[in-house]
């Protein structure tokens, strides 16, 4: 074996010392950094770093932005890591006027919100007070008469109120078009079956329909319209079939806000 290759243990202790040496630093290094790590989480947590500063809510037409982050249980101390998006999501759909949550966490502390809410599509009158109906058939709470929009229908002598689901979600599928022509819609009283609705326009027709299919059977109402003229006005009746009678003088419809 050649000699100058031979390597003694005397020769090769200082090498195996700097080498330990280095392996304790680095351990050093290590834990001294997870040591401040864990140093700086537990101030943040305990210090106004970890607080959310900004909450933007969008999407919400009727409701205010702090009743949903009210509903939503949350405040200005409320730890940003902490949250928990499907909580928050909960508790804002527990209101009756939202359909959808979507939300987002975003640097720095900064929480997004996306509401869906359903629509308005009339108002029901009962007892001298006007309840806003959502396409889900929830009422909300009433309201005077003089707050009430011009182009949104008055739900009237609704007595089964089983029905105002129903009603709602087909006035839902209506276009906006369609919706602001109808002025006032009722029970038709005298029919056996609970279905038949009557409907006054605001152009001066009265229809006579079903609540099923309601929202179908009404995309025919503006051609149909047309194709009357300004001049003749009648009881367009929508049902199994369409037709059209003319009113007499005698005839003329008065609805509610006619009176």
């Amino acid at each position: 074996m050649d000699k100058d290759k031979v390597v003694t243990i005397e020769d090769r202790i200082p090498k195996l010392k700097t080498q330990r040496k280095q392996k304790t630093n680095r351990r050093m290094i290590i834990y001294l950094s997870l040591f401040f790590l864990l140093i700086l989480i537990f101030v943040y947590f305990q210090s106004g770093f970890s607080h959310i500063k900004k909450i933007t809510v969008s999407g919400n037409e009727n409701i205010s932005d702090q009743a949903i982050i009210k509903a939503g249980k949350i405040s200005a101390q409320s730890s940003f890591l902490n949250l928990s998006d499907v909580d928050i999501q909960k508790n804002i759909l527990r209101m009756g006027e939202i359909s959808s949550v979507d939300v987002h966490k975003k640097f720095y502390n900064h929480l997004l919100i996306e509401v869906k809410e359903y629509h308005r599509v009339g108002y029901l009158k009962d007892k001298g007070k006007y309840y806003p109906v959502l396409e889900s058939g929830k009422l909300l709470k009433g309201i005077e008469k003089d707050s009430l929009p011009v182009n949104a229908p008055i739900i009237m002598d609704w007595k089964d109120r089983k029905l105002l689901k129903p009603m709602a979600n087909e006035l839902g599928k209506l276009t906006q078009g369609i919706v602001h022509r109808i002025s006032e819609i009722h029970l038709d009283q005298e029919s056996k079956d609970a279905n038949r609705i009557i409907l006054y326009m605001t152009d001066g027709y009265e229809v006579r329909s079903s609540i099923t299919h309601f929202a179908r059977k009404m995309e025919s109402y503006p051609s149909i319209v047309q194709q009357l003229g300004p001049h003749r006005k009648g009881v367009i009746n929508m049902d199994v079939s369409t037709y059209f009678h003319e009113f007499g003088n005698e005839e003329a419809p008065k609805s509610e806000t006619d009176r």
